[in-house]
């Protein structure tokens, strides 16, 4: 049996709260279990050099992870640099949520997603792309209520989870007990629209079976289909 009684296909308990950084464009504070990552989205009048008189916008992301979010105090990035897990997260964060929207339909305006760990418990980049996505709709709402942008353009749901091999056991969402021990760690983005955006898998210590990855694209799929139901509860506005 899992902490707190999860089935193999179980995920933690999830919360999510809006507008909790009131001069943000866009917020939301995403709880996974033990895992918190406040998400802000900033509107930009720019765009990159190389998108400069294009007309189309962009989205990008910065991933942060606080001093005492893990059990031993982290050193903080902006005095040491950003390493390359970081560099890793945040073009994975970045390139998910590009997915959600035709970035012409923006205008030259730049989305800058900031994902900040508040709390470490494993899943931390599926967390941050799921709350980020969230946070982008509240920022684009707020654009067209500002006139920034004429309507509300079409948007596709995305979510990622974590699932993997425990003890030979494929489960969902990992915590980091779990993760710290797993026999394969994957981490899998999908739209609304069960398609997938990104999936990391890797396996720990000797290869593992196809069939394994089956039962844990199964897993995730499951795990995603539930959180993409954040995307009908009110309260975003």
């Amino acid at each position: 049996m899992r902490n707190g009684h999860r089935l193999a296909n179980g995920l933690r308990p999830v919360g999510i709260e809006y507008g909790v950084q009131p001069h943000a464009d866009g917020s939301v504070l995403i709880r996974m279990g033990h895992t918190h990552v406040l998400c802000g989205v900033t509107v930009e009048e720019r765009v990159p050099p190389f998108l400069k008189d294009r007309g189309q916008g962009w989205i990008t992301a910065e991933y942060g992870m606080l001093p005492c979010a893990t059990h031993s105090r982290g050193r903080r990035e902006a005095v040491s640099g950003l390493s390359g897990r970081t560099h890793e997260i945040q073009r994975l964060i970045g390139r998910s949520l590009r997915m959600m929207v035709d970035l012409r339909l923006l205008g030259e305006h730049t989305l800058r997603v900031d994902c900040d760990v508040l709390n470490a418990d494993g899943g931390t980049r599926c967390a941050s792309i799921t709350g980020g996505a969230l946070a982008v709709r509240m920022a684009l709402g707020k654009m067209v209520a500002q006139g920034k942008l004429a309507s509300m353009p079409p948007l596709l749901p995305v979510a990622a989870v974590s699932a993997g091999v425990v003890g030979g056991q494929p489960v969902l969402d990992l915590e980091y007990s779990e993760d710290s021990s797993a026999d394969v760690d994957a981490n899998f983005v999908m739209s609304g629209d069960g398609r997938w955006i990104e999936v990391q898998t890797t396996a720990e210590g000797a290869p593992f079976r196809p069939e394994l990855f089956t039962t844990m694209a199964a897993l995730a799929t499951e795990g995603i289909g539930q959180l993409l139901m954040l995307w009908d509860r009110e309260g975003w506005r």
